[in-house]
C-alpha cells in the first residue's frame, strides 16, 4: 500500500512539475525587460570600444531589410562582456531577437518579437501549397496587396500583435511575393499624438522605433500622404 502511495505521489509530482515549469519558463521568456536591453547595450558599447568600432553582429546579405539586418551575435559578447544572453533572447529559448539600429551613428539595442515570424512562415507554406501564387484581394498601393486568406484555408485572417500599440495588425503581400506586417495603424496613432516634421518621401518607420524597445520587423517603408496627412506605403 505504501509503495502504491509513493508511486502515486511521484506521478502527481511529475505532472505538476511538467505543468508548472513550462509556464514559469514561458512567462520569463516572453517578457521584454528594459534592464536586459540595458545590459546588452552596455556589453555592445564595451565591445565596440575594445574592438575599435566593430559591432558584435551576425553577417547578413546586403539586401537584408534594415530592421532585420543587424542581429546581435551573443557569442561575441559571452562570457567576456556578459555572463550569458538574456533569458528572453532567441539564443536562450526566448521569443525575442536582439538587434541593432542606427549602426552608423549610434548603435542601439532593440527587439524583434519572433512570434510574427512563425505566422509569416505558415502563410508562406500555405501559399506554396496553393501553387506558389499569393491570392491577392485588394490593391493597397502600386506594389502592395491585401490577401484573400480564405483561399489559403484560414477560417479567420491571421494577424500580428503590435509591440508598439498591441493592436492587431494585418499581413500584406508585396509584388515580390514576400509577406509583410502592415504598420499603418501604429504609425497613424503616433502621428496623431506627436507633431512630427516629415520630409517628402521620407521613410517614417523610425517614429515607431525611437521611443520603443522594438523595431517594425517584416515591414515595408511608409511615408505621409500630403493631402490626408496619413501614413501610406512609400513607393520607390
Amino acid at each position: 500500500m505504501k509503495q502504491k502511495s509513493l508511486i502515486l505521489f511521484i506521478f502527481v509530482t511529475f505532472l505538476l512539475t511538467g505543468c508548472m515549469y513550462p509556464k514559469e519558463e514561458l512567462a520569463k521568456n516572453q517578457v521584454p525587460y528594459k534592464d536586459q536591453i540595458t545590459s546588452v547595450q552596455s556589453a555592445v558599447n564595451q565591445f565596440r570600444q575594445d574592438s575599435g568600432g566593430l559591432l558584435p553582429i551576425k553577417t547578413k546579405a546586403g539586401d537584408t531589410p534594415i530592421y532585420l539586418k543587424y542581429p546581435i551575435d551573443f557569442e561575441k559578447l559571452v562570457p567576456k562582456y556578459m555572463s550569458d544572453a538574456p533569458g528572453n533572447a532567441f539564443e536562450n529559448g526566448g521569443i525575442f531577437q536582439y538587434v541593432l539600429v542606427d549602426v552608423e551613428t549610434n548603435p542601439t539595442v532593440k527587439l524583434i518579437d519572433l512570434r510574427v515570424t512563425d505566422t509569416i512562415r505558415d502563410i508562406k507554406l500555405r501559399i506554396n501549397a496553393n501553387g506558389g501564387y499569393p491570392p491577392y484581394k485588394e490593391k493597397l498601393s502600386d506594389n502592395v496587396y491585401s490577401l484573400d486568406f480564405s483561399k489559403l484555408g484560414y477560417d479567420e485572417e491571421p494577424f500580428a500583435i503590435s509591440p508598439f500599440t498591441t493592436l492587431n495588425l494585418p499581413f500584406v503581400s508585396g509584388v515580390d511575393g514576400e509577406i509583410y506586417v502592415d504598420y499603418r495603424m501604429d504609425l497613424y496613432q503616433v502621428l496623431q499624438k506627436d507633431k512630427i516634421e516629415i520630409a517628402p518621401n521620407e521613410d517614417i518607420r523610425y517614429i515607431l522605433v525611437k521611443d520603443s524597445m522594438f523595431v517594425p520587423a517584416y515591414s515595408l517603408p511608409y511615408t505621409i500622404d500630403n493631402s490626408t496627412k496619413e501614413p501610406v506605403f512609400l513607393n520607390k
